[in-house]
């Protein structure tokens, strides 16, 4: 009872409305410290992965980078028949005028007709980097807004990398907001069927809300050493949902265990205590498991994968604290307070209100369910086993993609018109950028190579014939930009990038003594970016693995429990990336779950499950085997204590797991393709986990293992021996 959890509950419970004030105190900090140094967003130069980045940079070093890029697309009205090209280049002009005006604006280039007259485009540059120009963009659509109002026999409508970043960011957003909606109600409406009760039930919740809420402040001070990609909120929200409902779920269903076993004869703070003893340790070694898996994610050298680790340590630490500090003392409060009313209730003559008897074993279906696991262990191993294989078969067929621009919800207006804008220019699908860096004597070697570059490739089919050569104003730099006619993740960009990588730059700059090359473009990055995932996945997984088996040993001094950690998370994790493959590779799911497939999976997505399931299923795995193991040191013997273990644990995991599946499941409602497979995989993920795992293959293997469980920890042998002999003195003594 001296350990840090126990020490900290013990604290707080003897000064609840410190321990309370003291929080909430510690929130707003976290909070105003963050609005104070704010957020130091990720810049274009922190995205660069591969050649693609290797090739980004000589474009910057030059001053040859990506700007972001406006088109004001002008058409016929849908029903008005044919464009009216004087009318259409009338506007033109006046758009390009009102453009140029602008300071958001770098150059407006001169408006150019489509090949069949159906439309004019007007290209505008914008100043400052690629990824800022979202930022700015809103005046630009304000006087194309203008121009349309002014001209309505015409349809003048705009997009680019700007407005559509703006539209994602938007929808983004609102779907954010409706996750809230659907996910905070129903995680209430389950925690007051778990509980009974409305304060017991609000605890929970406002604890993993106030956790999120320290967790961005705290977020936004780290994102000056790990700069923020965009998706640290999101990760936060989605994290801090799941595990500080969890954590708070853990602590309260052990507080009420110990207190209905006490009878009424310890003070709340003394049940405080107890609880900390056993589940603030499990509350502890679960955070510590969730972070450090998390801080796995470091290993991708991947800025958006920093921010998701660096979110996810985060706001899982912040959810620890407070269920080992506020926690306890909102608990002793209302113990304090249900105390009072008692003694109220006395003074007045009044008979005692009847409380309610909380079970602390296996509900009915907890039983059912474990009385053929108890009597064929064998039988249930092999069976769910293979069926766990059989769901993750599906891997050998993943295919990992960068999620393109063209991937977007066309409920965004840019994306729409950026349809109508390929249609019309399809040399505008995509590009390829063949950078060279070299002395600025070889220029002019360069310059011909590139050429002659330019000249081999003219007739390629899977090339519109398009080219521009730039040259830096020191010489240094060159790059020639072919226009793609096809999507980046269309057979013919692909290949052609392969043959302009492989063949065409060897045999012409690749010649230039000195010369260094690279092949960037938007093909360039679809490419390399998931190339980068899988080369980074193996030793993400090794690193996961490792610390299972760590994490596991040192929590239960067992090497056999950490084998037997790693097997089920691999189990656990195959079979949830196999049944994401299932449904997102293939079209036969796209109505049930409302997206349009593209054949892939994104690039991040495995990453993501992997980790952040290695480390909520830990949740699950210390909580249930620290019961297990309780029972174990008692001495009751480990068949019983598998048995025992579980079934006093299983309501209290099913009800983690509803909550955690309700906040995953919001997230597959999103109209983000990748955010709504990493929402959907991880819902599976959880269920798989807490419905098949913990309730089959987990008990199956320790019944089978038997003692070697706790190989080599003596405590289990020692408490055995204890227990064995403890008759044998009390008959002794008889």
């Amino acid at each position: 009872m001296k350990n840090l959890p126990v020490r900290m509950a013990r604290w707080s419970a003897v000064h609840p409305w410190r321990g309370i004030v003291g929080w909430f105190v510690f929130v707003v900090l976290c909070l105003g410290v963050g609005i104070t140094v704010g957020t130091n967003p990720a810049t274009t130069e922190d995205f660069r992965i591969g050649e693609a980045g290797r090739g980004e940079a000589i474009a910057a070093e030059g001053g040859l980078q990506q700007r972001p890029v406006e088109h004001v697309l002008i058409t016929a009205k849908p029903g008005t028949g044919k464009l009216d090209i004087a009318a259409a280049d009338s506007v033109a002009a006046d758009v390009a005028a009102r453009m140029a005006k602008l300071p958001e604006v770098l150059s407006v280039a001169d408006p150019v007709r489509s090949e069949d007259d159906k439309a004019v485009r007007v290209t505008v540059t914008m100043k400052g980097p690629e990824l800022e120009g979202k930022k700015h963009v809103d005046p630009l659509i304000e006087q194309t807004a203008a121009v349309q109002k002014a001209n309505p026999g015409l349809r003048v409508e705009e997009t680019g990398s700007p407005s559509i970043s703006k539209g994602v960011d938007k929808l983004r957003g609102d779907d954010l907001s409706r996750t809230e909606v659907i996910a905070l109600p129903v995680t209430l409406i389950t925690l007051l069927l778990v509980f009974s009760s409305v304060a017991m039930a609000l605890v929970p919740l406002l604890l993993a809300l106030s956790s999120i809420v320290a967790a961005v402040g705290l977020s936004m001070v780290a994102s000056h050493i790990f700069p923020d990609a965009g998706v640290g909120t999101n990760v936060i929200l989605l994290i801090g949902l799941a595990v500080g409902v969890d954590y708070t779920l853990f602590y309260l269903k052990r507080e009420r265990e110990e207190r209905a076993r006490a009878g009424g004869k310890l003070s709340p703070q003394a049940v405080v205590e107890l609880a900390a003893a056993t589940s603030g340790r499990a509350v502890v070694l679960s955070g510590l498991a969730v972070a450090v898996s998390s801080a796995t994610l470091y290993l991708a050298d991947d800025v958006i994968f920093s921010s998701i680790a660096t979110g996810a340590i985060l706001v899982t630490l912040v959810a620890v604290v407070s269920s080992l500090t506020v926690l306890p003392a909102l608990l002793a409060s209302m113990g304090m307070r249900a105390e009072r009313r008692a003694e109220r209730r006395a003074a007045k003559g009044l008979a005692p209100k009847k409380q309610k008897t909380h079970k602390t074993g296996p509900g009915r279906l907890t039983a059912a369910v474990l009385r053929p696991v108890a009597k064929h262990p064998v039988a249930t191993l092999t069976v769910t086993v293979v069926g766990l294989l059989a769901l993750a078969a599906p891997i050998l067929n993943l295919k990992l993609t960068d999620m393109g621009r063209e991937t977007h919800s066309r409920s965004i207006v840019a994306m729409q018109v950026y349809d109508r804008l390929n249609e019309a220019y399809p040399d505008l699908k995509s590009m390829h950028q063949v950078m060279v860096r070299a002395d600025a004597d070889r220029s002019p070697e360069v310059t011909a190579a590139l050429r002659e570059l330019a000249a081999d490739v003219k007739d390629d089919p899977r090339l519109s014939g398009t080219s521009r050569l730039s040259t830096s104003p020191d010489k240094r730099i060159s790059m020639l930009q072919l226009q793609v006619p096809h999507y980046v993740s269309s057979d013919e960009a692909q290949s052609s990038l392969k043959d302009i990588r492989n063949k065409y730059v060897p045999e012409t700059v690749g010649q230039v003594r000195g010369a260094q090359t690279a092949v960037t473009g938007d093909v360039a990055r679809y490419t390399d970016y998931p190339t980068h995932q899988e080369q980074k996945l193996p030793l993400i997984i090794g690193a996961l693995l490792l610390v299972t088996f760590v994490m596991t040993v040192w929590a239960f001094r067992s090497v056999v429990l950490g084998l037997v950690g790693i097997v089920l998370n691999l189990l656990s994790a195959a079979a949830s990336l196999g049944i994401l493959v299932m449904v997102f590779q293939h079209t036969w799911a796209e109505g049930l779950v409302d997206f349009t497939s593209t054949g892939s999976i994104g690039s991040r997505v495995p990453l993501f499950l992997f980790v952040i399931l290695f480390g909520l299923s830990m949740d699950y795995q210390v909580f249930v085997i620290s019961r297990i193991r309780e029972a174990a040191l008692r001495g009751v013997p480990t068949r019983k204590a598998v048995i025992e273990g579980i079934g006093s644990s299983a309501g209290v995991v099913t009800s983690a797991a509803v909550v955690m599946v309700t906040v995953f499941a919001s997230f597959a409602a999103l109209h983000l393709i990748e955010m709504k497979q990493i929402g959907f995989s991880l819902a599976v993920a959880v269920l798989l986990d807490a419905f098949v795992i913990r309730m089959l293959v987990l008990p199956s293997m320790m019944l089978l293992l038997g003692e070697a469980n706790w190989w080599p920890s003596r405590g289990v042998r020692r408490a055995r021996r204890s227990t064995e002999q403890s008759p044998r003195r009390l008959e002794s003594v008889g």
